[in-house]
């Protein structure tokens, strides 16, 4: 390995490159949450794993943020960050084996001795170039670091593989009360706003139903894989799922001719 360290890629470009900012960021996105008006039993749902978008903050980190404010509520002591390969073409799945992941806010420590033994069991490769841009996942370490500081990470990145293969691997974390389960995906991609509605309805029905055939009617999310993976794994493990959020890039740049979906789940 060339470093221990997994370099911040997108800090100053899908979220800010300083702490400060990076704070007051997650502080509005948490100012908005707390105006909601959230029942007590859904706020205190416990979650197992969560669905999260993968863009920008200002189109994005608060449908992202959303789920984290649920994912707090777990007791962890891993936390499993999985999303699909955008810049690197490979089959298979690779693992983060470094040391830490940087942030803006700091460091996170990467728990390489659980990331051996998942790797023994299932054939988990390391793709270098996979994991030197990929934003899918990197977007989801500052939320971690803010809301779990001294929990250690697992980034997880998959190429060109089916669902069926991810999805033993999803159950086997799953099959541990330690690890919390981060899910990356966007939704459909530069659609008009109407027809990217259409779109995203299957991908949220799927999720509501739990029901991974349902993606095959017209989901375009990016991560599609982890969402059916994840969906197959949640009815082994008989976990019950709960749509939080859903918006468009719209929300945030008022263009409608060309959208990008988001949205965030929780199983439980």
């Amino acid at each position: 390995m060339s470093e221990p360290t997994r370099k911040a890629a997108v800090a100053g470009q899908f979220y800010p490159g300083s702490c400060s900012k990076l704070s007051a960021d997650i502080n509005k996105f948490n100012l908005a949450f707390d105006k909601l008006n959230i029942k007590k039993e859904i706020l205190d749902i416990v979650p197992r794993a969560v669905i999260v978008p993968h863009a920008g903050y200002i189109y994005s980190g608060f449908t992202a943020n959303f789920a984290y404010r649920f994912l707090q509520n777990a007791k962890a002591r891993r936390i499993i960050v999985i999303g699909p390969s955008h810049h690197h073409y490979f089959k298979g799945i690779s693992g983060s084996y470094y040391e830490k992941y940087e942030t803006p806010c700091g460091d996170i420590s990467i728990d390489s001795a659980y990331l051996f033994a998942l790797a023994k069991e299932f054939n988990i490769a390391f793709e270098p170039l996979a994991h030197q841009r990929e934003h899918s996942t990197e977007v989801q370490m500052p939320f971690i670091q803010h809301y779990f500081s001294n929990i250690p990470v697992i980034e997880l990145i998959y190429g060109d593989m089916k669902a069926e293969s991810l999805a033993p691997i999803l159950s086997a974390l799953l099959n541990n009360k330690d690890n919390l389960l981060v899910i990356s995906t966007d939704l459909s991609h530069f659609h008009s706003l109407g027809r990217a509605k259409e779109l995203d309805h299957t991908c949220l029905k799927a999720i509501e139903k739990l029901d991974s055939n349902k993606l095959k009617e017209g989901c375009e999310a990016c991560g599609i894989i982890g969402i059916q993976a994840l969906i197959l794994a949640a009815n082994k493990h008989r976990l019950k799922s709960k749509l939080l959020d859903y918006r468009t890039s719209a929300d945030a740049s008022g263009d409608n001719s060309s959208v990008v979906g988001y949205t965030s789940a929780i199983f439980y």
